[in-house]
């Protein structure tokens, strides 16, 4: 008897501690074969070429590649996108993690995945399997939070470029709402903070050129994302199933977000297309259940309770939470008293189609019903093809509204009037294809100058279509287009692209100039009269440069009206002649006090700079740095370089702007040239950790190996997911 019971507790015990491992050989053998038809070559940049006989292949080997390259991206971009990041982080996450399940729970992802069609569930399933792989033959990764990864996993990661834009979300407000110390009925409003007020600008440069403009004859691309840096890698993917697609993909995603095939290319913009709107419910509670009134309807608002996990110290604790949906969408925040619903796009399966599918087409046509999808709400986007044509699409997802109401306000959830009645077609939004004068910039600025004369008409549109207003990159791009007498090819174009003149001191400094009086310091005559003489044109070299950066932030500081220049403003603060020169004589005397004189050329003071692979890496004064002579877009810079000083450094250090950049040519056989801020990899202990630097800093492009034998003569490393080095 007591060998037997002995036995069958040696059994139970063995059955717990092997069969996780038991589980897993039938996993780890299919991700083996997998690994087997896949082959990933470096080159001498370390940029991927994952090659695959199926698209579901290459899906696999690009997953494993990030993973290999910077996997605490790929974690964590998940971790916000799946509503666990305060698992991670600790409670100051918490309201992150509300805002993304409110839209959608694990479980509603779930379902949506298994509506999803087979070949896109074959994606899905290759996203999971390609970071499963990676962390299965690394064990020495210790993965933080989500030891494995799921197929619908992607359902949530879905940012406003793709899908819904939950940033627009204030956590805020959330907070005041959901807080369980609260009685919900009477949760006061918390005042939102405003962003930092002199951020660099989140958005992208587009500009298309059409074969009449090119030495060649062919229509050209630039691809000029302003995103933070490293915040995108350069990918190629090639398969046996017509994908062949290169360019820049957010870590995690398992498709090319912006780039080019052989045939086509797209480069996304920030849109100010109104996308999201908010409706004020009139919801009254009885026996502990709530209800709200649409038209003569009483309805049930939708309850369901969710369990947030938060770590404090080194344990995991929970906070439950009640949440509640109309129609219209969750109840985000309050609004004098009353609740108000949130409704965006949130169609994840429809979202990853639209983005996959975007990538493997041919030409105007297919790229036009591939729009019409319509679930890239935050986006416009400017397009070229091998066939000649250039085209700009002003936002994506745009819903039709009642055009008697105001839809920049909050409406009146109970009125059947303020319901969205669908989308607008393609063809129904702003839409420029081929237009007389051969180019097309969007710049995150008004698309009635998009393309001149001959740009769309603003009174034939809806005011919520386009709301947006023109900046100094729009006017910058389109001075430089019209000024064009010589044909591009892709060098002179990247020499447009990067031209250095700063549109927004050709209206500050002759202001600032016109101001200064016989009351003015003569220490700081010398400085003026460098400001007096100089052109509007960044260098490194250039001390100018680094005075009118210093002034132009304390002028919006203070007086706020910066964007008058840009656009019309009749409630814009017009400064005294007196103010401007007191907040002049202010920069300088900052200058000398940070970096011990105001005559410092702008290359000692705006930097670049990496320390480590960290997320947050931080910046110091005391450590190597390259110079940079690029300038912030908020200048009107088009090759944007956003800088800024931390707590604990005086220099300025580039946070945001240029991030990977391309420009296109789309011939018999496709050129490119490319650049990634920084390098490929995070590893501080690779040669590709920060190699592209010198050549950011002097916009030094590199061929882009497209073709297997460009790939081949560029060919460092030809390796298997799962392969070791030698």
């Amino acid at each position: 008897m007591k060998s037997t019971r002995f036995l069958n507790i040696f059994f139970l015990v063995f059955f717990f501690y092997t069969s996780p491992l038991l589980a897993q050989q039938p996993e780890a053998k299919r991700w083996e074969g997998q690994a087997n038809r896949v082959e990933i070559i470096r080159d001498d940049f370390g940029v991927p070429h994952i090659y695959g006989s199926r698209d579901a292949d290459v899906v696999f080997g690009l997953l494993y590649a990030q993973c290999e390259d910077d996997f605490r991206r790929v974690e964590r971009n998940y971790l916000w996108a799946l509503g666990r990041l305060s698992e991670l982080e600790g409670e100051k996450e918490l309201y992150s993690d509300l805002r993304a399940q409110l839209f959608m729970t694990t479980e509603e992802a779930q379902a949506a995945y298994q509506q999803a069609p087979d070949w896109l569930k074959e994606l899905c399933v290759a996203f999971a399997d390609g970071i499963n792989y990676y962390l299965h033959t690394h064990p020495e990764v210790r993965p933080q939070v989500i030891t494995h990864y799921e197929p619908w996993m992607p359902l949530f990661f879905f940012e406003g470029s793709i899908g819904g834009d939950l940033e627009q979300i204030s956590t805020a407000q959330l907070k005041a709402f959901y807080e369980p110390k609260a009685t919900l009925g009477m949760t006061q409003e918390q005042e939102v903070l405003t962003p930092l007020l002199f951020e660099e600008p989140k958005g992208s440069n587009g500009i298309a050129i059409a074969p009449s403009l090119s030495e060649s004859g062919n229509a050209m691309l630039l691809i000029n994302p302003h995103t933070s840096f490293y915040f995108r890698p350069e990918v190629h993917v090639i398969s046996e199933e017509g994908l062949n697609a290169y360019g820049a993909v957010t870590w995690g995603q398992f498709f090319v977000y912006q780039g080019f095939n052989e045939k086509t290319g797209w480069i996304h913009t920030s849109t100010f297309v109104d996308f999201m709107d908010e409706f004020v419910e009139e919801v009254t509670q009885k026996n502990g259940n709530y209800s709200y009134r649409f038209g003569n309807e009483t309805r049930p608002v939708e309850t369901q309770q969710i369990t947030l996990k938060y770590k404090e110290g080194d344990q995991l604790k929970e906070k439950e939470f009640t949440i509640y949906r109309t129609h219209h969408g969750p109840i985000t925040h309050l609004e004098q008293g009353k609740w108000v619903a949130t409704k965006i796009n949130w169609n994840p399966v429809q979202a990853l189609i639209q983005s996959y599918t975007r990538t493997k087409l041919a030409n105007y046509a297919e790229f036009k019903e591939m729009m019409n999808i319509r679930t890239n709400s935050s986006n416009n986007t400017v397009f070229a093809d091998g066939e000649g044509n250039i085209a700009y699409f002003h936002g994506n997802f745009i819903p039709k509204r009642n055009l008697s109401l105001d839809f920049s306000k909050s409406v009146d959830g109970s009125d059947p009037a303020t319901d969205w009645q669908g989308l607008h077609t393609v063809d129904e939004s702003i839409l420029i294809l081929n237009p007389g004068t051969g180019w097309i910039q969007n710049c995150n600025s008004t698309p009635f100058t998009a393309a001149a004369e001959f740009s769309p008409k603003k009174d034939d549109y809806p005011g919520y279509m386009a709301p947006d207003q023109e900046n100094f990159r729009g006017m910058h791009a389109s001075q430089l287009l019209k000024q064009q007498t010589k044909k591009l090819n892709l060098d002179t174009f990247l020499e447009l692209a990067y031209d250095p003149y700063l549109p927004a001191f050709s209206f500050l400094i002759p202001e600032l100039l016109g101001s200064i009086t016989p009351t003015l310091p003569a220490a700081y005559a010398p400085a003026m009269e460098l400001l007096r003489n100089w052109d509007y044109r960044t260098s490194k070299e250039s001390v100018a440069m680094s005075i009118a950066h210093f002034y132009g932030e304390n002028y919006q500081r203070r007086f706020r009206s910066l964007s008058r220049f840009a656009q019309a403003d009749a409630n814009a603060k017009i400064p005294a002649p007196a103010e401007l020169q007191a907040v002049f004589i202010q920069t300088l005397e900052q200058m000398n006090a940070d970096f011990g004189s105001w005559n410092t050329p702008w290359g000692e003071i705006n930097r670049f700079q990496r320390l480590s692979g960290d997320i947050d890496a931080g910046f110091d004064d005391g450590k190597p740095y390259v110079p940079i002579g690029l300038a912030s877009g908020n200048w009107g810079a088009l090759a944007a370089y956003g800088a800024r000083a931390t707590e604990n450094t005086k220099r300025l250090y580039g946070y945001r702007g240029n991030s990977f950049v391309a420009v296109v040519e789309f011939g018999a056989k496709v050129r490119a040239k490319s650049i990634l801020a920084g390098g490929q990899q995070s590893d501080p202990n690779s040669p590709h950790f920060f190699d592209q630097a010198q050549r950011y800093a002097d916009a030094q492009f590199k061929e882009v190996p497209f073709y297997r034998e460009d790939v081949e003569k560029r060919m460092v490393r030809s390796y298997r997911p799962g392969e070791k080095k030698n």
